[in-house]
């Protein structure tokens, strides 16, 4: 069975987004700052770097050298990933290219949208709940691990059982406000140290979630 995680970046307080995020601010207010360790190096992203070849429009990451080696380990990992439909929206469905690049992309929803931008992404529309969503991206991602974005889906799969390891990109910034990742879990969830990489404007943590 798949490896099932969570990796996002989130402020100091417990935030992956600002407040008042939507389709014109995918970030909130002061969401962007949670990104700028994704620019603020000069070591690009392989698979990303593979993908703009491709003439793919990807972002132009560039990374320190020691957070570009945890991101591109990261997404070598990845065979799929699950969202929900508010992160699609917001994200305004990366233009049918997915978070990832190449890689088949399960959203939970109640309504299947009417189109689908066109890219390099296979969507997949799921109306069943978290599980059966991510039981497909199992089966999609083969050998390799499935990674859930978004906030609700993270929280329901977690009240579920279903995820495995939480992979937190700290940035040592305070938003305030905004979407709490870690928010309505319906109980504790015990966590085992994994690892720590200190790297500029971000801290990398993981851990294996105890069951």
């Amino acid at each position: 069975m798949a490896t099932v995680f969570v990796a996002l970046a989130m402020s100091l307080d417990g935030f992956v987004a600002g407040r008042d995020d939507g389709p014109g601010q995918p970030l909130g207010d002061g969401g962007t700052a949670l990104f700028d360790w994704y620019f603020d190096g000069d070591t690009p992203v392989r698979q990303y770097r593979e993908a703009a070849d491709r003439g793919v429009p990807v972002p132009p990451f560039a990374l320190s050298r020691t957070s570009a080696q945890v991101f591109e380990s990261l997404v070598e990992e990845t065979g799929a990933v699950v969202t929900g439909r508010r992160t699609y929206d917001i994200a305004n469905a990366w233009n049918g290219n997915g978070p990832l690049p190449g890689r088949p992309l399960f959203v939970v929803t109640h309504r299947v949208p009417p189109a689908v931008p066109a890219g390099e992404c296979r969507y997949t529309f799921v109306t069943g709940g978290v599980a059966e969503a991510v039981a497909r991206a199992g089966e999609a991602a083969g050998d390799r691990a499935v990674s859930l974005m978004g906030a609700s889906v993270p929280q329901q799969c977690l009240r579920a059982g279903l995820v495995d390891e939480v992979r937190i990109q700290l940035v040592p910034v305070l938003l305030g406000s905004g979407v709490r990742l870690f928010d309505r879990l319906g109980g504790v969830v015990g966590l085992e140290k994994l690892g720590v990489v200190d790297a500029p404007g971000v801290t990398h943590l993981r851990y294996r979630v105890v069951r």
